[in-house]
């Protein structure tokens, strides 16, 4: 290849070769009964609803959560008055691995990344004075994901809100824990059972409730391409149908409960084509491998956040721009609800000032740019539907590997996923050092004169006043009832019955998420990476 070819040659960050015009002859073959059907109808390659937004737009669903219960609380409040349509929730590493805030692995990182919460003491102020059976709420939880979604329950269930009027989504997705993120308790397996145990109590007991958000969004933030983004996330999806199968659930019976969560980056059209061949996979899925005879266990519902990574902390304006790009990549991609970053998240958590502006981004992209007055605008275009199947070749052929492999979490075990993200991540990062990836105000147009943005602040006296409640609760409750309730989840732990139920009482009678995570702890064992 010759010099001046390789100056012209052009490629997505999955590595896809991008012509300079694509044509009718670029479709040669491609049937649109098959690869696209209509809107709202199978393979559901051009949107899950037939009208999409000209129906009703997305969920606008910002991401809150820091310090203490009441703080979140007054977050949720200012962003539901500025006219967000969904809470969700961020919780900080203490509570994501199962640890109190007196714990001393907990010192330092009580409150600083997302809320802490320790007990349905918590919860409850959490959720003071917001209309449950109104609202939708996501929670980005995952190991301790049971616990957190029956302190919700709980809470409702003292607000006069029954269960089948509850709606929202925990994140619940343990596999790419292992493969990209890192905030697990338990070994795959029985985490696995954990996430089934889920299912089947929501099935009975919540069944408007999605039990699962299949992530593809950490994966993508731990270095992946688009493609692996799509191919690992769905192999995921794969195992959790799977593994409830094997426990004895009918895939009609919680698969329409499943939806997904992806990354939005820069390159527009890749993440346009990314989540209509991502539609188009599970729904092809589902019905070949799986039969599902329902039509909503085929259809891929997802949630989209901008991406983290690409948000830059030198010049972070820039970064209004950036997110602004992604989010219309979300629409064009016929998300289900979005999340829109703060321009200052490279720093720290967002300002209300930034969580505004990222707000009124959505609303200005839903309201103010035609989006949204057609359904999938982009379909018939040559190059987006030669890259859409492009990357679902790609991402198939993923799939076929890890099939081979005995399936994800024979893969994750291996070490397969992990290692074909790191090396996705080191080269994109040689890239971006080499001047051959451009990113505007860091390595190219560096001539920073904006002002520095201010920072969110850590209040050092938020873990004295957490650690204070919850002796609070410990001093007060019934510790023999505790221990009781304790002893009967840890019996279902070590047999077969589903542990929700012995865990909702634990929480009910006031057990810490600790306690529970220690109980379970006991009989699982932790999960030691190469162990």
């Amino acid at each position: 290849m010759t010099d001046a070819k390789n100056a012209n040659s052009r490629q997505t960050d999955s590595g896809i070769e991008i012509k300079a015009l694509y044509t009718a002859a670029d479709l040669e073959g491609f049937d649109p009964e098959v690869q696209l059907g209509a809107p709202g109808s199978y393979p559901y390659t051009r949107g899950v609803h037939a009208e999409m937004y000209r129906q009703r737009l997305w969920t606008m669903r910002q991401y809150a959560g820091f310090g203490n219960a009441e703080s979140t609380n007054e977050r949720f409040k200012f962003l539901l008055d500025a006219g967000q349509t969904g809470l969700s929730c961020a919780f900080d590493l203490p509570t994501q691995m199962g640890y109190d805030s007196d714990h001393p692995r907990a010192e330092g990182e009580v409150g600083k990344v997302g809320v802490a919460i320790d007990s349905l003491a918590d919860m409850r102020l959490l959720l003071k004075d917001l209309p449950l059976d109104q609202v939708t709420t996501s929670m980005t939880i995952n190991s301790t994901a049971s616990t957190l979604l029956l302190m919700y329950q709980l809470v409702a269930e003292e607000q006069g809100v029954e269960g089948a009027k509850i709606r929202g989504t925990i994140q619940n997705d343990i596999l790419k824990e292992y493969v990209a993120r890192g905030t697990y308790i338990y070994p795959p397996r029985p985490s696995m059972r954990l996430i089934v145990d889920i299912f089947g109590y929501c099935a009975e007991n919540l069944p408007s409730w999605n039990t699962i958000s299949i992530s593809g969004y950490h994966i993508r933030e731990a270095g992946s391409t688009a493609v692996q983004e799509i191919a690992f996330t769905i192999a995921n999806g794969i195992a959790y149908v799977e593994a409830a199968q094997a426990a004895g659930l009918e895939v009609d019976a919680f698969a329409p409960r499943l939806s997904f969560f992806w990354n939005s980056h820069n390159n527009l059209f890749e993440e346009v084509a990314k989540f209509r061949a991502a539609r188009r996979m599970w729904a092809r899925i589902m019905t070949d491998r799986f039969h599902a005879k329902d039509e909503r266990s085929k259809v891929l519902r997802f949630h989209t956040q901008v991406g983290g990574s690409t948000l830059t902390a030198q010049q972070p304006e820039n970064n209004i721009v950036r997110v602004t790009i992604q989010a219309m990549a979300a629409a064009l991609g016929g998300t289900q609800s979005l999340h829109t970053n703060g321009f200052d998240e490279a720093l720290g958590l967002p300002t209300e000032n930034a969580a505004k502006i990222a707000l009124r981004t959505q609303q200005i992209v839903g309201y103010e740019s035609g989006i949204a007055d057609t359904v999938d605008p982009l379909a018939g275009s040559y190059f987006v539907e030669t890259l859409t199947d492009q990357i679902e070749a790609a991402a198939m052929r993923y799939l076929e590997q890890i099939d081979e492999m005995g399936g994800a979490v024979a893969a994750i075990e291996a070490r397969y996923m992990q290692d074909e993200i790191e090396s996705a991540a080191y080269a994109y990062a040689k890239e971006i050092d080499s001047g051959q990836k451009i990113v505007i105000g860091m390595n190219k147009f560096t001539d920073d004169t904006s002002e520095p943005a201010d920072v969110f602040p850590i209040d050092p006296q938020l873990q004295k006043d957490q650690v204070a409640r919850l002796a609070k609760v410990r001093a007060e409750r019934d510790q023999a009832g505790v221990d009781a309730a304790l002893a009967d989840l840890e019996a279902a732990a070590r047999g077969t019955n589903n542990m929700l139920v012995p865990m909702k009482e634990a929480l009910r009678r006031m057990a810490t998420l600790g306690e529970v995570a220690d109980t379970l702890r006991g009989v699982f064992g932790m999960y030691q990476p190469g162990g």
